[in-house]
């Protein structure tokens, strides 16, 4: 059944590398135009050279099951005896010349357990290949998620130089008239130059986000992006929590190729304990006589100082630590999966909060602003005002790409082996 299931992985593995490789890459988004997420993982996966190695890797693999397959070469021989001697055997005239032919013969079903552990890894390379994919739709959702939230970021930015330039309009104002006192001035003026340095940190984030973006789509990163995607959260988390399972995941299909692998190599390792024959015939020609004979032989390897139970030996303990290696990727996996579950419910928990208190933090900036500008406030109140919002909307940004990224992992971490396949057709 495992076999089974491996060559069925294998063949849409193997399809779908073949149909990306001949697929031409999808048109660059022009400028002006929105690049959704979708279309990034399209660019990405037409022109990464991690797709070309992995596709190389099956390439190799798949040519080691042919030699795999080989069998022994015959060998020639020729031999020249009793010449170049004393008496009868001086010169040539008592030559004994002798040509024949020896084939080895592989007992033990060495060849069908050769086979067996190439297939084997080619199952595993092809599995790896998928790995590969799926790996790189995580980076390229995480390259996604950076550009978003920093495009979000520069916008508080900028806003935040506004709000602080008005803040110092009003304070500059309000010590003119000696309503204040210039510490207040003061105070507002940093805060200004605080703000525009930070937008100058956010526009170089931006300008690194789309350019780590743009390295994986293969171009220069000039469409906007999905800001509607990025605001979406699906908040649909009701009901008991569902037991974390990897059963079927690539996590788990990975080891289990390798435990498949392993086993092939034990059945290899006691294949060759049991000794090849050699079987030999040819003709003899006696120059005196000018005779023919017919020559026959069989010759078998003693076993004496290596009889192959130290190759068992070992093929059985990389065969006993692949088990433990799966039953340790299963159990890593299902924590992986608990534990990412667990940080994409908090994100998601607080991008719920999030609408509620930006809505409130909104109201009293608001609030502080007109108390402020008609003298009813301290400025501290002001300002205090406006620090909330502004860490309100930092939260708000931070806790939507905090859930985007949870999300994007714990889909990496639950893809079905064979769902995974299937995408690649």
């Amino acid at each position: 059944m495992k076999s089974i299931y491996a060559a069925l992985l294998a063949a849409a593995s193997c399809a779908g590398i073949a149909q990306a490789q001949e697929a031409s890459p999808p048109a660059p988004v022009a400028v002006g135009e929105t690049l959704t997420l979708d279309q990034a993982l399209a660019q990405a996966g037409a022109i990464s050279p991690a797709n070309e190695v992995a596709a190389l890797e099956i390439e190799a693999a798949q040519a080691g099951r042919a030699v795999a397959a080989l069998r022994p070469n015959p060998t020639f021989n020729a031999d020249v005896e009793n010449v170049i001697g004393t008496g009868a055997a001086r010169g040539l005239s008592g030559a004994e010349t002798t040509i024949g032919f020896a084939l080895p013969l592989e007992l033990g079903g060495k060849r069908p357990a050769r086979i067996a552990v190439a297939e084997a890894q080619t199952a595993r390379a092809r599995i790896d290949a998928v790995i590969v994919r799926a790996d790189l739709r995580l980076q390229v959702t995480q390259a996604y998620i950076e550009a978003a939230s920093a495009e979000r970021r520069l916008t508080v930015a900028r806003d935040q130089v506004g709000v602080t330039a008005e803040n110092l309009r009003i304070a500059r104002d309000r010590v003119v008239v000696g309503a204040n006192s210039p510490i207040d001035e003061q105070r507002a003026a940093l805060l200004a130059t605080n703000a525009r340095t930070e937008l100058e940190r956010a526009l170089a984030s931006v300008e690194a986000s789309r350019t780590s973006l743009g390295q994986f789509t293969g171009a220069s990163l000039s469409a906007s992006l999905d800001q509607a995607w990025f605001d979406r959260v699906d908040s649909a988390r009701a009901g008991p929590a569902v037991p974390p399972n990897a059963e079927g995941t690539l996590a788990l299909a990975a080891a289990g190729a390798d435990v498949t692998t392993s086993e092939a190599q034990l059945r290899l390792a006691r294949s060759q304990r049991i000794p090849d024959l050699t079987v030999s015939a040819g003709t003899r020609r006696m120059q005196a006589s000018g005779d023919m004979a017919m020559l026959f032989g069989v010759s078998v390897p003693l076993p004496v100082f290596n009889n192959g139970r130290a190759a068992v030996g070992q093929a059985t303990a990389l065969r006993n630590q692949s088990e433990a290696r799966r039953r340790l990727a299963r159990f890593d996996a299902e924590r992986a999966i608990t534990a990412t579950r667990a940080d994409r419910d908090r994100a998601a928990a607080s991008v719920r909060a999030s609408g509620p208190v930006l809505t409130a933090a909104q109201e009293a900036a608001r609030i502080a602003r007109l108390g402020y500008g008609e003298g009813k406030f301290d400025q501290l109140v002001l300002l205090e005002a406006e620090q909330a919002l502004l860490d309100a909307r930092t939260a708000a940004i931070e806790a939507r790409a905090q859930y985007h990224d949870a999300e994007a992992r714990l889909t990496r971490l639950t893809t079905p082996a064979a769902a995974a396949m299937g995408t690649t057709r």
